[in-house]
């Protein structure tokens, strides 16, 4: 938390936050679509199967259609779009600033007057704050078409019987909800990945260590965080 207040409380000088943040929206924002469609394909289709499994014969078959979109918006696009990121950011970020760190780097920029966390830290938790909602948006909406064109093709349920229960069955909690977990998760990534960067010391083993140590505490917090917020947004 100290860290991160650092890393934002600080005076912002736009005319030298907004290149770095634009930079680093396009590396780990824009760079993660393909990986991100990926996984959306096999969300929607590995989630329309098991729905149509589990429902059918017992409910109407438009339930197949409500049960997917809810468990991509509430549960399965948030979290899974967050691990992905975790993964591919937050370990990127701890290496690159760890290698900055031990080869003095950081310390060269404190004597030149410039203050680390606004140059380094600032713009790539602002980055991940931000566009780890827009990648959730992107697998939701990949996923649930992915789910509807399986479920049309395969497991006997129409088109406008999907997206019956998809609209008919639309709560804008579900959908909102899910964007401030990603918020939430995204803020976890950028300062994970941040805070272990600037804690490595000595050589290339170090670095290492803080790399493994940032995606496996973005991990713990994605989940915990996501208990709390069902508690807080989805708790009947």
């Amino acid at each position: 938390m100290l860290f991160l207040a650092k890393s934002i409380f600080i005076p912002w000088d736009i005319r030298r936050t907004w290149p770095r943040l634009v930079e680093q929206l396009y590396i780990h924002g824009v760079s993660a679509f393909p990986v991100i469609l990926l996984a959306s394909v096999f969300v929607g289709l590995t989630t329309a199967v098991q729905t149509s499994y589990q429902l059918m014969g017992i409910v109407p078959k438009y339930f197949v259609g409500m049960g997917v979109s809810r468990m991509v918006l509430i549960e399965l696009a948030p979290v899974f779009t967050a691990f992905l990121v975790a993964g591919r950011s937050a370990s990127s970020m701890s290496a690159e600033l760890g290698a900055m760190r031990v080869s003095e780097q950081i310390d060269a920029l404190t004597v030149m007057g410039v203050n680390p966390y606004r140059y380094l830290c600032l713009p790539r938790i602002a980055a991940l704050t931000l566009s780890v909602p827009l990648l959730v948006v992107v697998m939701e909406v990949c996923a649930i078409a992915v789910a509807l064109l399986i479920s049309t093709l395969a497991l006997e349920v129409s088109a406008y019987t999907f997206l019956y229960g998809v609209t008919h069955f639309f709560v804008p909690k579900d959908f909102f909800g899910g964007l401030a977990k990603a918020v939430l998760f995204g803020l976890f990534i950028g300062t994970n990945g941040c805070y272990f960067g600037f804690g490595a010391e000595g050589g290339a083993k170090q670095v290492g260590r803080a790399t493994t140590q940032a995606v496996v505490a973005s991990a713990g917090m994605i989940l915990g965080a996501n208990f709390l917020m069902a508690l807080i947004f989805f708790r009947s």
